[in-house]
């Protein structure tokens, strides 16, 4: 589905405003995922974005990004922390309201919640819908971020169900143009009361 680099998915992103930025490679060999982290970290610092490696906190803390994504497989909260000390960010996937609250009880940043909708850009498990985010909302305290399927036509419900902000990948990567596509996408999370 990418049709450019990460570098350059991610200047057109910060080209059109958007100030948190997660890499995820899942097919990239360690020190390729470093390099890229690495050119990435750098662009973020540059922009006064903040950039999050996906699973893998060492590789975090060796390019010195702003925090991690833990799956609920990854290394747990407590560790990650370790290893990046205090001052990151640490956030985790979510797929249950159970799943939401043990995240903040073990001291994450934010949560990624999803899927919100049916997504084919990888397998995410049972969508959870926007009902269920709603409950989650008024369960916890930090910050949610929906994920899965979310689109320019369902941003808007998203947000108003309580998402702080939204994971999008397919929406923006598969569109003719990048940074209007993000563009787009800020104008109306932010009419919708959300964050970019």
């Amino acid at each position: 589905m990418l049709r450019i680099s990460p570098v350059q998915a991610m200047s057109q992103a910060l080209a059109a405003g958007v100030m948190f930025y997660q890499y995820r490679s899942k097919t990239g060999d360690r020190k390729s995922v470093y390099e890229t982290s690495l050119r990435l970290a750098s662009l973020a610092r540059d922009a006064g974005a903040t950039f999050i490696v996906n699973d893998h906190a060492d590789l975090a803390q060796a390019v010195d990004a702003d925090g991690v994504h833990l799956g609920q497989d990854d290394l747990p909260i407590e560790q990650a922390r370790k290893v990046l000390g205090p001052g990151k960010v640490i956030g985790i996937s979510t797929h249950s309201l159970a799943q939401a609250r043990e995240a903040e009880q073990q001291g994450a940043d934010y949560i990624g919640f999803g899927p919100m909708f049916p997504t084919a850009t990888k397998d995410a498990g049972v969508t959870q819908g926007l009902e269920t985010l709603r409950i989650i909302r008024r369960s916890i305290g930090i910050p949610i971020i929906a994920i899965g399927g979310i689109t320019h036509t369902t941003v808007t419900e998203v947000v108003r169900a309580g998402a702080d902000g939204v994971a999008v990948i397919s929406a923006l990567l598969s569109a003719p143009d990048i940074q209007q596509s993000s563009e787009d996408m800020l104008r109306i999370m932010r009419k919708s009361g959300g964050h970019s």
